[in-house]
């Protein structure tokens, strides 16, 4: 444990913290962070995919230097200012028709999502709220309590909430039947005196993120998609954590092919600073005024961040990068893990990849305990990830955009030694003793 880490723990509260091993960082650059104690990180996070053009990106370095030396105010609460135009102006020109309305900015994807929760039960007067068990759609009061995670078990959910199973390919043994399971379960939920006409909208992730990194069966969201439309039920696309180029398409809902109400994002959309988005249509988009704002909302620092992002992803045709390089890594690691007999499956689309780990393949019994000597042992080496599931036990790389393939092998080979070493017992328990984790 470090000095910085160490003054952490007597000054920092602990109440935001989800930690894995002993990380303290003082700088970075790309695809790399610079610990305290001078070592080289390589970054398969990027900060949860916050980070999306690596560490200290030119274009937002720039972008924020100028945003600040003629300081446009520090809202849109109370003025318009012109970074928050332009980016509200250019985020409708990238989703599709049907959400091609208003947008509002917030600070992260949990505010994001609250505000959505809240406007759409009362812009459409239906009391309930569909959303999948394993979601996870943020850490406020209101965006935990649209949510399915097992980690927020203890916390009061919105008291129209309806959840059901996402599909799991891989616990179902097959694509299609894990699409029925889930569909079935769907119809299920109103096979009582719950009608979908009480539902106001349903909350998806085109990929789950914190569930286990899942990828959809092959025209499941398009049967959710028909399900929605059949009730007048608002289709919401958390595309918080893997959209903008992470799934190796712009929206991660495009591989669904399906055309969302309501769009949300965050995470990576400031390339590592604070700013959220909701892009839906007008009449919920301006459901009321005063409705969901905080003062720094709309900040002009933020938002010509987030616009350098955007057009940083299209100057240097990072959905293609992603694309490409995260191909290559889903089949590196797909051939490499046959001979890692902690690995059980290897799934992802784009440059947001998970590796689930188990007991054993037969049982496919979860590896929780494994899985947190896993990252801890990667970053003793090097490297750092985290894991996420509902059973704790899939390792999630989501680096940045702009990584190459030289860096994928590079984490790549950091992942393999960690796995080995892992299971030839070389890792101690009492290394994560003090990191509670998911």
């Amino acid at each position: 444990m470090t000095d910085l880490y160490r003054r952490e723990s007597k000054s920092v509260s602990n109440m935001a913290q989800l930690r894995f091993f002993p990380q303290a960082i003082i700088g970075g650059k790309g695809s790399y962070l610079r610990g305290d104690d001078g070592r080289q990180l390589l970054d398969f996070s990027a900060s949860w995919g916050a980070a999306s053009l690596g560490h200290g990106h030119p274009s937002v370095r720039e972008a924020i230097t100028r945003a600040f030396s003629d300081q446009a105010g520090a809202s849109y609460l109370s003025s318009a200012n012109e970074p928050s135009v332009l980016l509200a102006e250019k985020l409708l020109s990238l989703v599709p028709p049907r959400s091609r309305g208003r947008v509002w900015l917030g600070h992260s994807g949990s505010d994001a999502n609250e505000t959505v929760a809240r406007m759409v039960v009362a812009a459409t007067g239906r009391q309930r709220i569909l959303a999948f068990k394993g979601a996870y759609h943020g850490g406020t009061s209101g965006s935990m309590a649209v949510s399915g995670h097992p980690a927020l078990k203890g916390v009061e959910k919105f008291g129209g909430l309806i959840l059901v199973p996402y599909p799991n390919s891989y616990a179902k043994g097959d694509p299609a039947v894990a699409s029925a399971a889930a569909l079935a379960h769907l119809e299920e939920a109103f096979s009582g005196d719950v009608r979908p006409e009480e539902v106001a909208a349903f909350f998806i992730e085109p990929i789950q993120g914190d569930g286990g990194l899942l990828v959809p069966p092959v025209g499941f969201f398009a049967e959710i998609e028909r399900f929605c439309r059949r009730h007048g039920i608002l289709l919401v696309c958390d595309e918080v954590k893997f959209g903008l180029a992470r799934s190796g398409l712009l929206h991660a809902f495009e591989h669904s092919g399906i055309e969302p109400d309501i769009v949300v994002f965050g995470k990576g959309l400031g390339g590592g600073l604070p700013i959220s988005a909701v892009v839906g249509p007008e009449p919920i988009m301006n459901h009321s005024p005063t409705f969901s704002y905080q003062t720094l909302h709309g900040n002009p620092i933020c938002a010509s961040a987030a616009l350098a992002v955007l057009e940083t992803i299209e100057k240097d045709e990072l959905v293609r990068n992603s694309a490409e390089v995260g191909s290559y890594m889903l089949a590196s690691l797909s051939k490499r893990s046959r001979g890692w007999e902690l690995v059980g499956d290897v799934r992802g689309k784009g440059l947001a990849i998970g590796i689930e780990l188990v007991g054993d393949r037969v049982s496919r019994a979860p590896a929780k305990i494994q899985t947190a000597l896993t990252v801890y042992r990667a970053f003793q080496l090097g490297l750092v990830m985290y894991y996420v599931g509902s059973n704790s036990n899939v390792l999630e790389l989501t680096p940045p955009l702009t990584l190459s393939t030289s860096e994928a092998d590079e984490g790549i080979a950091i992942i393999g030694q960690a796995l080995q070493d892992v299971a030839a017992g070389k890792v101690s328990t009492d290394l994560i003793s003090s990191f509670a984790g998911w």
